[in-house]
């Protein structure tokens, strides 16, 4: 070490000035999110909104800006936080929030999940166009016509639906929440599937025509959770956020993104995984993997302490992985 170089206990975490600068995609839904956030960070530190402490970045991303192919295509559900998470690397922004179903399952070096926020319902709900049938909660697909055309960009969803209703059709629809039920209304799909969180966060959840039970339509890793992201480097911040951490959310957030690395699928690879935690406290874990048109489904579950979250996702996904056919993985 040269007469230059400080010594390793010398050097001071990066400490960002003020406004914090709070980077999130435009669309509806991740505003609300964002500043449901923000709300809730300067109300565990009111002294923040006092000095007017936030500043939001709103970052149009690739997953948004690329409307007319699939994602799997495209490079993944991680394109809706690529740029961000650039913005954040380089420090335009200090803070970045996302759905934590979007995030990928390996962040990019020097970037951190700081914090997850308490988890809105998970669960996936059916958007029931004008040509369906009253919907019968003891028959959630019911209420669909024989052969109707069915929107939806997850492969999770379609391979789900079509193992259940092998007789209908898929076609792919992106857009934000608000697009996609404008796409039902207007008859170009006969019905499709959404997350229940995201309607119920823009205050939609009457549009819901059936919502589905989680082992029914087993939800995507981190459905329902909003996830921080900041530079590991940013100690303070860390702090900062800690005291707004919801355990559960990141006791069974921890065992779903453990899964989804254990299986390493694609966006091509329909995956689901969903963790709550028992009564007795100990998590227990639904994972699934499945073949696209639904003609391969497997379902397990798992349970053990929360505390052994990583183990029971890792254990979960490797037993599924090894009694899946090898090309859903390719």
């Amino acid at each position: 070490m040269s007469p230059d170089t400080p010594h390793p206990a010398a050097v001071r975490p990066h400490r960002p000035s003020l406004p914090l600068r709070v980077g999130t995609r435009a669309s509806p839904l991740a505003l609300v999110q964002t500043r449901m956030f923000l709300d809730l960070v300067t109300r565990f530190c009111p002294v923040l909104r006092d000095v007017k402490a936030f500043e939001e970045h709103q970052i149009t991303t690739s997953g948004d800006r690329i409307q007319d192919r699939k994602l799997a295509d495209i490079g993944g559900k991680g394109l809706f936080a690529k740029e961000i998470h650039e913005a954040l690397a380089d420090g335009r922004v200090d803070f970045a929030v996302h759905s934590l179903k979007d995030l990928e399952t390996e962040l990019p070096p020097g970037i951190v999940l700081a914090c997850t926020l308490k988890r809105e319902d998970a669960r996936d709900a059916v958007i029931l166009g004008q040509g369906c049938a009253a919907p019968d909660p003891n028959d959630p697909w019911g209420a669909i016509p024989a052969g109707a055309l069915i929107g939806t960009s997850s492969v999770r969803r379609q391979s789900q639906l079509l193992h259940a209703r092998p007789d209908l059709r898929v076609a792919m629809i992106r857009g934000n929440v608000q697009t996609r039920l404008g796409r039902v209304r207007t008859g170009d799909f006969a019905a499709s599937l959404l997350a229940y969180a995201g309607l119920k966060r823009l205050g939609l959840a009457a549009e819901a025509g059936v919502v589905l039970d989680a082992d029914a339509m087993v939800p995507a890793a981190g459905q329902g959770i909003v996830g921080v992201t900041v530079r590991a480097r940013d100690t303070e911040l860390h702090e900062l956020l800690s005291g707004i951490e919801d355990p559960e959310a990141r006791a069974v957030s921890t065992a779903e993104r453990a899964l989804l690395a254990a299986l390493d699928g694609s966006c091509r690879t329909p995956i689901g995984g969903h963790g709550r935690l028992l009564p007795n406290g100990e998590l227990h874990l639904t994972g699934l993997v499945a073949r696209a048109d639904g003609s391969f489904l497997l379902k397990r579950s798992l349970h053990g302490l929360a505390a052994d979250a990583v183990r029971i996702g890792r254990e979960l996904g490797e037993s599924l992985r090894a009694d899946s056919p090898r090309d859903i993985f390719s």
